[in-house]
């Protein structure tokens, strides 16, 4: 009895296009990450690289359920370059969609501030933006509604230490975070408030957001203002508004009574002769 052999049927060509495409977008992905990180190039090529990984990523969910369709009519192989090529892409579009959903529940501002009448102002960080960036102007009243009806909790710390004293926490704090600190100016009673001004990145990209922080004088303790920015973009997706929430706090923190004495211990505290603190 001759046996008939039944050959294999090629993998599908959609599945293999698919796959490829899903490969590919990871590294272009990777180089507008490292475009902006290393600041080779401004904003816009930057979005332009990501954009282009994003739409690799999503023709390539297109091609693989194409793929899997013709796979199920036709038998040929390749179903399992087409799942890799929908998971791989899938974990790419993923975090962009997450941002998507929520810039949609949040209002279209970028700059967040604790004082909208008198906000802090972006002086050194101002002459560090690029042509295209946004306006270090603050929006005024009109942003500030939308700010207060999405963030309440956005508010001036008020803090019973020493304007010198607040000022010390914030430089702390900031220095703590890592953020690139342009500009520091402590207070001097009577004469000036104390400024910091910094620039914090994004955790992933790297996108580049200013922050200033005003420490001055009120009543018998300081009174801590901040504004964070973004310079590229209309919608922050509510980072700076936590931005600002979490580094007063950490201020709030590192400013109270406790902290102060547990830090004025450490500067007095004489060296040991062999050069290290002494232990008590």
């Amino acid at each position: 009895m001759v046996r008939r052999r039944i050959s294999p049927q090629p993998p599908s060509r959609l599945a293999i296009w698919a796959r490829r495409l899903a490969i590919f977008a990871l590294p272009v992905a990777l180089l507008a990450v490292i475009f902006e990180r290393t600041g080779m190039f401004e904003i816009w090529p930057v979005m332009a690289t990501f954009g282009a990984a994003l739409a690799l990523a999503a023709l390539a969910i297109l091609l693989a359920l194409a793929a899997l369709v013709s796979i199920w009519f036709s038998g040929a192989s390749g179903g399992a370059q087409a799942l890799l090529a929908i998971v791989l892409a899938v974990a790419l579009l993923g975090y962009p969609g997450y941002l998507a959903v929520k810039a949609s529940r949040l209002p279209w501002i970028h700059d967040i501030t604790t004082d909208p009448y008198d906000p802090p102002r972006f002086e050194v960080v101002a002459r560090a933006r690029g042509r295209d960036a946004n306006s270090v102007v603050y929006g005024g009243l009109a942003v500030y509604q939308q700010q207060r009806a999405a963030y309440p909790d956005v508010e001036p710390l008020e803090t019973n230490a020493t304007p010198q004293q607040a000022y010390d926490a914030a430089l702390a704090v900031v220095t703590r975070r890592k953020w690139r600190i342009v500009d520091e100016r402590p207070p001097i009673p009577g004469r000036r408030d104390g400024r910091i001004e910094a620039i914090a990145f994004s955790p992933i990209m790297g996108f580049r957001d200013d922050v200033v922080i005003r420490v001055r004088a009120s009543g018998g303790g300081a009174r801590v203002d901040a504004r964070s920015a973004s310079r590229y973009g209309e919608h922050d997706f509510g980072d700076n508004a936590a931005r600002v929430q979490a580094l007063l706090d950490d201020i709030d923190a590192a400013s109270s009574p406790e902290q102060i004495e547990r830090a004025a211990r450490r500067t007095s505290r004489p060296p040991a002769a062999n050069g290290q603190p002494a232990r008590r």
